[in-house]
């Protein structure tokens, strides 16, 4: 498979839908907390993404198996994706879907200082700097103006959001830079869910009763998140990462906070500031410098001195 070194018209469409699922991914999570307890029902989700990863992959005539080398990096992957949805799935049972979403998406920004030492081939530039200080600034943005709804947040929900993120950095890592490289996305998330579902479900009653107030609109939004986000979105964001430079793949997912905010507004009731406006303002200009081309190089003249006799310079 032929490996890009920036983001081309059909990588930066598919991101940015995913980014727009990612997004509503927030509030389905949101609701659902209502009727389970977060970490139980994350340990369900990784338990029937199983399932269903392996009747895909069968059916694909690609069955499990791991690949010799890979275990350690297999267990190291699916321990990392673990602690990152318990984080982000209490991160939303704390605080709003906006908060929680601007921080737990600055994920890119500890991606891209992460593999600029430990990626072959993705140091930081210059002008991927600025784009990555400009995406941060408007997250910082929305984080820190306390007119709208992200005022109303404990510091527990923020630092869930936050360790949500440098785990999902980890997973994009483990990815990359282990044994892991070699085998196909979809083995790769194979690795998280089928080591995260007993892991999460057995420290689950650490965090309280297992079931809330259920309905069958909570039953729902765990099947949506079986089959659509972690079935088959996850294993399309890990062949993105195939395919494109770590840090301008996460670089868009600096997107999802302002879709967030948006189907806060629109589905949850939740108001919308000047302060997102800024934002994704600089959240643009940010993901524009770290994606554009670089320019073409224009060739230098070169003089070469004459021999004796031929009239000077040519």
């Amino acid at each position: 498979m032929e490996r890009k070194d920036r983001i081309d018209t059909f990588g930066a469409v598919a991101l940015v839908a995913f980014s727009m699922l990612l997004a509503f991914n927030q509030v389905v999570i949101k609701i659902v907390n209502e009727g389970l307890q977060p970490v139980f029902w994350a340990g369900l989700r990784s338990a029937g993404a199983v399932v269903v990863l392996v009747a895909w992959m069968t059916f694909r005539g690609r069955p499990p198996r791991i690949v010799p080398g890979t275990l350690w990096a297999g267990l190291l992957i699916g321990v990392v994706f673990s602690l990152q949805f318990v984080c982000l799935f209490l991160a939303l049972d704390l605080t709003t879907v906006t908060r929680t979403s601007v921080i737990f998406y600055s994920m890119p920004v500890w991606l891209a200082l992460a593999g600029h030492f430990l990626l072959p081939g993705e140091r930081i530039t210059p002008r991927t700097a600025l784009g990555l200080a400009l995406a941060f600034a408007g997250v910082a943005w929305a984080i820190l103006d306390r007119s709208g709804p992200g005022g109303q947040a404990s510091l527990a929900g923020d630092l869930c959001a936050l360790g949500g993120a440098f785990g999902w950095a980890g997973i994009a890592l483990c990815a990359r830079a282990t044994p892991l490289r070699q085998v196909a996305p979809e083995m790769q998330l194979f690795w998280q869910v089928t080591v995260s579902a007993p892991v999460l479900i057995a420290v689950s009653p650490l965090f309280g009763p297992l079931v809330r107030d259920l309905a069958p609109i909570h039953l729902w939004g765990l099947g949506f998140q079986i089959l659509v986000i972690v079935s088959f979105g996850f294993v399309f964001w890990l062949w993105l990462l195939t395919r494109y430079p770590a840090a301008s793949v996460a670089s868009f997912s600096f997107l999802t906070p302002v879709f967030g905010v948006g189907l806060g507004w629109a589905l949850l009731g939740e108001p919308v500031g000047v302060s997102i406006l800024g934002a994704l303002g600089l959240v643009a200009g940010g993901l524009v410098l770290i994606n554009r081309a670089p320019g073409p190089q224009v060739p230098q003249k070169v003089w070469r001195t004459s021999s004796p006799g031929s009239g000077g310079r040519r």
